[in-house]
């Protein structure tokens, strides 16, 4: 079973990707800010973090995401970041951090689906 962490200061984006999720065979776990889910994703383990770019506070999602990719026994976690930021520097500073993938807000379930099933083939 695959793990994925979803790390997303918003309440209910972070509940509607779990929903979204729980259609499928994955283990899911959640974090409300940076800080936390960097602490979670040494202990989950996960193999794919949903890490929002923009949260209050602490690390922020490109923060995260560095740290994640630099991290050798984290070197299996795949990152996806979700952000409301599309312009080509928002895609090429999330690249830049390690990024596996961008995913631009507001994006439908499908969307989200198909880009998790490309990064953890």
């Amino acid at each position: 079973m695959k793990k994925i962490l979803i790390v997303e200061d918003q309440e209910e984006i972070r509940e509607l990707i779990r929903v979204t999720l729980e259609f499928d065979d994955y283990q899911i776990d959640e974090a409300p800010n940076g800080d936390e889910g960097l602490s979670k994703v040494s202990s989950f383990k996960p193999d794919l973090m949903l890490l929002d770019v923009m949260m209050p506070g602490g690390l922020n999602g490109l923060q995260v995401c560095q740290r994640v990719k630099g991290d050798p026994a984290l070197k299996r976690t795949k990152v996806v970041l979700l952000t409301a930021r599309g312009q080509e520097a928002d895609k090429q500073a999330g690249i830049k951090a390690g990024a596996d993938e961008y995913l631009i807000k507001p994006f439908s379930p499908m969307e989200l689906m198909k880009v998790i099933g490309k990064v953890l083939r």
